[in-house]
């Protein structure tokens, strides 16, 4: 996806909300060094926009921006109260013997290895990730993924432990996997929930470009 074309990115704009689909590469906010994110491309299209959640820099896909107080404070609400189902779509190493199931591991900071998590079973944050398998091809599945739970990097290293390794993760994935891909194959296909403010309900979907 070229960065000129930011109008391509908009999934869907009202009075209080912006959908966009972020591409691969682009921070969600700004980062301690590059200050070019998709924030700022919002801000450019609506200055009201503010963040209620975010995408890490090597996934794409769907990210809502709250333009008006009570969106802000309704999407905080629907997300503390996961009531915003969030599906993704990975392509792996490997392939699954069952065709759906769950991963539960509790996670938490690796504070040797930042800014990798780790299971930590005694003070880790509960996490809990749902996969679906959706077609497998050779060595290689793509899976449907729900995250529950929101904690830092979980889809990456909940399927790392179950032996489906993302293919392009530089964190989690053997070497042969992370250079199997020329980036990081996470999207962000699916956000459902209820519009904060009309209280209609909304489905936004952005197609996988790998």
């Amino acid at each position: 996806m070229r960065r000129g074309d930011v109008k391509d990115w908009v999934i869907f704009q009202d009075e209080h909300l912006l959908v966009m689909n972020k591409p691969a590469g682009l921070f969600t906010t700004p980062g301690r060094f590059e200050k070019h994110c998709l924030l700022g491309v919002a801000r450019a299209l609506r200055a009201e926009a503010e963040v209620v959640h975010r995408l890490d820099l090597d996934t794409s896909g769907l990210v809502v921006f709250g333009c008006s107080k009570p969106a802000i404070s309704g999407l905080n609400r629907l997300f503390r109260e996961r009531r915003i189902e969030k599906q993704y779509v990975a392509l792996v190493a490997g392939t699954s013997s069952a065709e759906s199931g769950e991963i539960a591991f509790p996670l938490g900071p690796d504070r040797l290895r930042r800014p990798r998590q780790r299971v930590n079973w005694r003070h880790g944050k509960a996490a809990l990730t749902r996969y679906r398998v959706l077609e497998t091809a050779l060595a290689h599945s793509r899976l449907a993924l729900t995250p529950v739970t929101g904690v830092r990097h979980q889809l990456r290293l909940h399927l790392a432990l179950i032996g489906l390794p993302i293919i392009g993760c530089d964190l989690y994935a053997p070497t042969v996997v992370r250079q199997a891909g020329a980036r990081l194959m996470l999207h962000a296909q699916q956000l459902t929930f209820e519009h904060p403010v009309t209280r209609a309900p909304f489905v936004f979907q952005a197609p996988v470009d790998f």
